[in-house]
């Protein structure tokens, strides 16, 4: 038993090994004509080749399983008796090299989990008679008063007591957004505290919070992700038996044991065992090469019967992070206000205060650093005041204006009106009582995201879905915009999971698209999960697909390829299947001998690697020029 693990464990060396003996044998004989080092080399070949699958053929047929792994290792012994020892070195090299591909390509870390519970805060500041004294979270209950400074995780699930504070809640709801919290807010473990200070109370703790199921559904979904059974597996099952009989009857009614040994050797499906992986790998490296990694061909294969894709909206579909999409100033044009408006945002942590700096930086004003700012005024969850070079600004939004008594005219308000039902947030900077600059800011589409959508659909896929935290009404400005199927806001990520399940129980094969924490549970979960490479390490090694230079337009061609890459593989077993066929009826009618027969077989064997080997230079011809109408329509609506 301890034989056959240590053979087992080591099959990848076993392999290479196998590898070195059949070169150093057909050097032998052919730069030195030593034919005896030649058969040497190929013995040895082939007892290194066959331990391990005559390993995996005893111990299914323990199981009453009759695998290609017993044909293959009858094929080598009959191989020996009739001393063609080359053929049985090879068929074996050619198995162990298909499985050491499949491995390597089918091999899914599950670092991801690991990773999502050293993301879970470990400790708490528990308030302990209004002292706070840092506990392990195991030690934190439900009722419990927590203290969470800036910077710091939200440990539980609770609600604010006491103190104000902006917080991060991309860990959770996937949104770049960041959320103003007061008293009776609600919050989430795993979020965390851009500014302010925050007294909690513990409402869940532990594997009950919202980033405790996350990580729970990310392991159930994984768990339930059981690699399909190979085709070769499954064609074995007939094909394994059909051949042993043949070569027993062979055998038995021509007396010839030489044929029926024969018909093992060239039974032996040497084009099938290679071709699907050949196939396989050239299309993983196709991807590669364009910045796509697909991980085995099973996802090759599930991709490729794709009809409905699901997609996250911050970070997905959209940048991920706020920024200025419209800008306007009024009044004194003297006056250069976008620098003054800069300046005093700088000194402020509010994202939409930074989407302003880095605009700013954008139009090239780079003086900023040179403004005098004083007397800031933070009005929480409405803006600031603030004096820059001696004049007094007033920055944010319709209610901090209408305090200020700040006048908007009617060209202003339609302003504001048509920015915000494109979905943007409105910042009104205001001077002696008057705007003087007015800023749409908002997490931007990126760019060829409507027309990589539309060559989806084109090319088969039937519906569209987005699926975000966001609330409704900003969700269906995005999902009208791209022309989706549908569109889901104001969903957590259990929620966005169990979205999922329904599409499945439905019948439908699913993948979902998404770049964060939140979304890993649902990538996992769906049938095909794609992440965008700038994501989160846990999304991405929960995905099958990774879009690695998070370029959305790879999208397209990922599908496409897995579409021809399936293609490939169908040819190859077809190639395969036929070869084999045409050389067991030849053989048996007298047409096909084995010098022959060696020849077809080993040929078989050479045109699916070529045909395999295709994929490597696949590329979608429209790809390119869609890209560049995509930019050539941007350019004439701006």
């Amino acid at each position: 038993m301890k034989f056959q693990k240590k053979i087992l464990a080591h099959k990848t060396v076993l392999t290479f090994i196998n590898a070195f003996f059949i070169v150093s044998a057909v050097a032998a004989k052919f730069l030195f004509q030593q034919t005896v080092i030649y058969d040497i080399g190929m013995v040895l070949a082939s007892v290194c080749g066959v331990l391990p699958i005559a390993i995996q053929a005893y111990q299914a047929a323990k199981v009453k399983v009759v695998s290609i792994d017993l044909l293959v290792t009858i094929a080598v012994i009959g191989a020996f008796v009739i001393g063609e020892y080359n053929e049985s070195a090879i068929v074996t090299f050619l198995f162990l090299l298909g499985h050491l591909l499949e491995q390597k390509t089918l091999e899914h870390t599950r670092s991801a989990i690991q990773k999502l519970v050293k993301l879970a805060p470990a400790t708490a500041w528990k308030l302990i008679e209004n002292k706070a004294e840092e506990v392990a979270i195991e030690e934190v209950a439900v009722g419990d008063q927590l203290l969470v400074k800036t910077g710091a995780q939200v440990p539980v699930d609770g609600v604010v007591s006491e103190g104000t504070g902006y917080l991060n809640e991309a860990a959770v709801t996937g949104e770049a957004k960041s959320v103003y919290k007061e008293k009776k807010d609600q919050v989430f473990a795993g979020t965390i505290l851009e500014n302010g200070t925050l007294k909690i109370e513990a409402q869940r703790v532990g594997e009950d919070t919202t980033f405790g199921k996350i990580i729970e559904l990310v392991e159930e979904a994984q768990d339930s992700k059981s690699s399909a059974e190979r085709f070769i597996d499954r064609f074995a099952k007939y094909y394994t038996p059909l051949i042993l009989v043949l070569a027993l009857l062979t055998g038995l009614m021509t007396k010839d044991i030489r044929l029926a040994i024969t018909i093992l050797v060239l039974g032996c499906p040497g084009a099938l065992i290679i071709g699907v992986p050949v196939s396989n790998v050239a299309g993983i490296g196709n991807g590669a090469k364009n910045g796509i990694l697909i991980k085995g061909s099973e996802v090759m294969a599930t991709f490729s019967r794709v009809e409905t894709i699901v997609f996250d909206k911050t970070g997905t579909i959209t940048n991920g992070k706020p920024s200025v999409a419209f800008a306007k100033f009024y009044e004194d044009q003297t006056i250069d206000y976008l620098s003054l408006t800069a300046a005093i945002e700088g000194e402020s942590d509010h994202p939409l205060g930074q989407a302003i700096v880095d605009y700013a930086q954008q139009q090239g004003r780079k003086q900023s650093i040179a403004i005098n700012v004083s007397d800031t005024v933070v009005v929480k969850g409405k803006g600031m005041t603030a004096t820059a070079d001696g004049i007094l600004l007033t920055l944010g939004n319709r209610s901090l204006m209408e305090e200020a008594a700040v006048s908007l005219t009617t060209e202003i308000e339609q302003t504001e009106k048509a920015l915000q039902l494109q979905g943007n947030s409105v910042v009104f900077v205001a001077a002696e009582k008057q705007v003087v600059a007015l800023f749409g800011i908002k997490d931007q589409v990126r760019p060829g995201v409507a027309q990589t959508l539309a060559a989806l659909k084109s090319n088969g896929i039937k519906r569209l879905i987005m699926l975000s935290g966001d609330n409704q009404t900003t969700a269906e400005i995005v999902g009208k915009e791209l022309g989706l199927s549908e569109v889901h806001g104001e969903l957590l990520p259990e929620e966005k999971a169990a979205f999922i399940r329904r599409l499945q129980a439905a019948g439908e094969v699913v993948a979902f698209v998404g770049d964060g924490i939140n979304d890993s549970p649902s990538i996992a979960l769906a049938d095909i999960g794609i992440a965008m490479g700038g994501g989160t390490d846990v999304a991405v090694e929960t995905s099958d697909v990774v879009l690695i230079q998070s370029k959305f337009e790879n999208l397209i061609h990922a599908y496409r390829l897995t579409k021809k890459t399936v293609r490939n593989m169908k040819e190859n077993i077809a190639i395969a299947i036929g070869t084999v066929l045409f050389l067991l009826i030849g053989l048996i009618f007298g047409y096909v001998y084995m010098a022959s027969g060696m020849f077809f077989h080993e040929l078989s064997i050479l045109i699916v690697i070529i045909n395999g080997m295709r994929l490597l230079s696949y590329h979608p011809k429209s790809s390119k020029l869609d890209i560049n109408q995509f930019v050539q329509m941007e350019e004439t609506v701006e």
